[in-house]
């Protein structure tokens, strides 16, 4: 995504057009929706779409600033603030109850999330290894410079940013319907821990660059900054999403009617849980 030799203007439109083809993909489907009948938030089509103009800014490389500094805001804008934006959109949710019922598509998606692959890549604490484990990676060893040498490498680290980003809020948030959820107490945890991974990796960005790369020392501690003060108010966004969650599950139980005999007649039969699928926590 950088403006580095490595990124071409190929690239970007590929990345820009990927963008652009899931934003469409998601507002289809809300559409599909609300056409039928069925409510679906607006403010989740904006939340994604924000989240994906926010990953074609960071993939054109016009950013202002160093080279690093320029790398840093793209670390910034599409691995930690785009999955905050378009994980609480719940694009898992909205591709389940968008496509046809017993269709093989949501069949082979609904098996995929539920497969034991996903069960483990969603556990909090492997998806921060993922995450923050690839970053500490990046930039304490000579990979990034390797990069800058090779157009492939580049390209793939960049996919690996988004990527990690996406799943480790996707595993913090747990909004879209999976079959083990956790509990609150581990992913809070897990993002605490994360968070202080991240700032010490900032910290020391601060005091000396990614082995073999040459950025000036002014560029380097921009980036660091940014990576340290941008990786805070992201952490604190997740927090946010974390907190209402847990408020809207607690307010749905504390507003259900404890029974302890059978339902009465008028609501025997089958028993739906929630209207978005299971797993979901609220707005």
């Amino acid at each position: 995504m950088t403006h580095h030799h490595g990124a071409g203007a190929g690239g970007r439109l590929l990345a820009t057009a990927v963008v652009l083809a899931a934003v469409a993909a998601y507002l289809a489907g809300a559409a599909r929706l609300r056409g039928r009948g069925d409510a679906w938030p607006r403010h989740r089509d904006l939340s994604f779409a924000a989240g994906g103009a926010l990953i074609a800014v960071a993939a054109d490389g016009t950013l202002p600033g160093g080279p690093f500094t320029v790398h840093m805001l793209q670390h910034l804008l599409a691995g930690m603030a785009a999955p905050v934006l378009l994980v609480p959109a719940r694009p898992l949710t909205l591709a389940l109850r968008a496509l046809r019922p017993g269709g093989p598509p949501r069949r082979a998606l609904l098996a995929a999330a539920r497969s034991a692959p996903a069960r483990w890549l969603t556990f909090p604490p492997v998806a921060a290894v993922l995450d923050m484990g690839g970053l500490w990676l990046m930039y304490r060893t000579p990979l990034l410079a390797a990069a800058h040498r090779h157009p492939a490498l580049h390209a793939l680290l960049h996919v690996h940013i988004v990527a990690a980003g996406l799943l480790f809020t996707f595993a913090v948030c747990q909004l879209d319907p999976v079959r083990h959820r956790r509990g609150l107490p581990l992913r809070a945890v897990t993002l605490l821990l994360a968070g202080a991974a991240h700032a010490a990796l900032a910290k020391s960005l601060y005091a000396a660059p990614p082995p073999g790369t040459a950025y000036g020392l002014s560029d380097l501690r921009t980036a660091a900054r940014l990576m340290y003060y941008g990786g805070d108010l992201v952490e604190l966004a997740l927090a946010a999403v974390l907190a209402a969650s847990w408020y809207a599950r607690a307010a749905r139980a504390a507003g259900r009617p404890i029974r302890t005999g059978p339902p009465p007649p008028s609501q025997a039969g089958p028993r739906r849980l929630r209207p978005e699928g299971a797993g979901g926590e609220g707005g």
